[in-house]
């Protein structure tokens, strides 16, 4: 419902989120945000943020390059994230756990 001079009228909307009563979301009176159920920690969909990545039977590095940076040719900045890890990298083993820098 929109008021005569066309601004949304939110006169009837209460605070608080989608949750019932005392449940997640629910409405806190005192006009706070409430996060209880946030969890610290590092995001890993942050720009510039590292991942982890696990070798798969058929994976090469520059397979693994094409699917994280889009080319095949970038397979030598995995190397170099995981070069205590891969000795030879011609060489890699499934389960083998690879850091993935940021693209």
């Amino acid at each position: 419902m929109t008021s005569a001079d066309n601004n949304p009228d939110f006169s009837d909307v209460n605070a608080g989120g989608a949750g019932g009563a005392g449940g997640a979301g629910s409405a806190d009176t005192t006009g706070n945000a409430d996060f209880s159920d946030v969890k610290s920690g590092s995001s890993t969909t942050a720009p510039g943020a590292e991942t982890t990545y696990t070798v798969k039977s058929g994976d090469s590095l520059s397979k693994i390059a094409r699917h994280f940076y889009g080319d095949g040719s970038k397979w030598k900045k995995i190397h170099a994230a995981n070069a205590d890890k891969i000795p030879n990298p011609d060489l890699i083993h499934p389960g083998l756990e690879l850091t993935i820098p940021a693209g």
